[in-house]
């Protein structure tokens, strides 16, 4: 009864060990043509209700709030824009508004 207890009780171990690195590998929902540019996501990583959102939309929403972002000519307007992205991501909004969409997707 001992052994098998002690057999378990490595199984479970392991289980959980294997478990916390399949967590850990866990890959960052990207776009359907575009990555995500490492600004944007460190920006979505550390906003827990954008990251919620972010995490339940399509791979082609996903597409167009990234192409949105990185559309900007200047920093600023990038800047401005991942900011905006995190508060209307926070707010559940699922793409972004008045935007006429990718013009990469088609490609």
């Amino acid at each position: 009864m001992e052994n098998a207890i002690l057999r378990l009780e490595a199984n479970l171990k392991i289980l959980l060990v294997n478990n916390h690195k399949n967590m850990t590998k866990k890959q960052f929902p990207t776009g359907v043509v575009h990555k995500v540019p490492e600004d944007l996501r460190k920006a979505i990583t550390s906003t827990p209700a954008a990251r919620a959102v972010w995490e339940d939309i399509t791979p082609l929403a996903r597409n167009e709030w990234i192409c949105w972002v990185t559309s900007g000519k200047k920093a600023e307007t990038r800047s401005i824009r991942i900011n905006k992205a995190l508060s209307k991501l926070g707010g559940g909004m699922r793409r972004p508004c008045c935007w006429a969409g990718c013009p990469h997707r088609a490609l």
